[in-house]
């Protein structure tokens, strides 16, 4: 695995702070404010947002559960409930966090809430899977460990099927990389991993979560969210048939504000340059969408697949929480 870990948690949380200025901006604006695209500057200082925030809080809770034994929804949930709630309540949880996120985690921090009551059902914002990479990075999991963690750390805050089935796919994709799949093989191997995925419902991690969202069955409601995200898959082959990585990411495979367009056109920048990790999360940043968490993600693949070595040390320096970053890294990488 190399690097992989620490290279995707750096790409991450860099495109997040690349792409918090400009995100809200269309990109006429974000070009009369800070010129060509090309040459976007990280900001000084570099902060990141929500985004990174809760792929930390994320990361300390896999982390957490670790000495209880195998990783299951009963190792994980309390940790990951605590962490994600210490964020809702942090005085620096003030980088424009995602309203849905807001919601559920102040319905888990209230006494005697099951969390399969807390996320609303209509919700598949990115903030499921803007977070899931570390469940991408950690070691040790199995393919079906990995898609439960996936899925039940999105359904925290996220209860519609694709912010689910993104978050898995999301996470499907880190690792693949990290494991040394190659560009030109990836939209086809997340195509196959969403048709065996599309009926599988994860009942030992999501338990009746599916009751509360009017579906038939559990079948039915998996199945809602990995069609959403094979529809996407579409839109990004398409858009890489004939790729123009001039115009806004956007127009191609979406803005990104839902969690399938924010795999997708996070995927889209960084398949535009696959060997340039730099300029992947300059273009995502550089979009009419949600700006930050395409450049969060874009990084997260960029870095899984390049290491560490992938991002420029006048960066990595001057990235916020550098230290605890570096700390899972090094941690998982080893």
């Amino acid at each position: 695995m190399g690097s992989a870990a620490t290279g995707a948690l750096m790409g991450l949380a860099l495109g997040d702070a690349l792409g918090y200025p400009t995100e809200f901006l269309g990109v006429p604006e974000i070009r009369a404010r800070y010129g060509d695209w090309r040459d976007l500057p990280l900001p000084e200082p570099a902060l990141i947002t929500d985004d990174t925030q809760m792929t930390l809080a994320l990361g300390r809770a896999l982390e957490s559960a670790r000495p209880a034994g195998p990783l299951t929804v009963r190792t994980l949930e309390p940790p990951a409930r605590a962490e994600y709630i210490a964020w809702w309540r942090s005085p620096e949880n003030n980088r424009a966090p995602g309203t849905t996120c807001l919601t559920a985690c102040a319905r888990l921090a209230e006494p005697g809430t099951h969390w399969t009551e807390a996320a609303p059902m209509r919700s598949k914002g990115c903030g499921a899977n803007m977070r899931v990479a570390p469940i991408g990075l950690m070691p040790g999991l199995t393919p079906e460990q990995r898609s439960g963690a996936a899925q039940f750390q999105a359904a925290l805050t996220h209860g519609h099927p694709t912010a689910l089935a993104a978050s898995d796919l999301t996470a499907y994709a880190v690792r693949v990389l990290a494991d040394g799949a190659q560009p030109r093989e990836l939209t086809a191997l997340l195509r196959g991993y969403a048709r065996a995925s599309r009926t599988v419902y994860r009942e030992e991690w999501l338990g009746d979560l599916w009751r509360r969202s009017g579906d038939d069955g559990p079948q039915k409601y998996a199945a809602r969210g990995w069609d959403d995200c094979l529809g996407v898959l579409d839109r990004l082959d398409a858009a890489l048939r004939a790729p123009d990585r001039e115009a806004d990411p956007c127009d191609a495979t979406g803005a990104g504000w839902i969690a399938e367009e924010a795999l997708a056109t996070a995927l889209y920048c960084f398949l535009l340059f696959p060997d340039e990790p730099v300029t992947a999360l300059r273009r995502a940043a550089v979009s009419s969408g949600d700006s930050d968490s395409l450049a969060c993600l874009a990084g997260a693949f960029a870095g899984a697949r390049l290491g560490a070595g992938a991002w420029p040390r006048e960066w990595t320096d001057r990235i916020e929480h550098r230290a605890v970053l570096l700390a899972l890294g090094v941690a998982w990488d080893a």
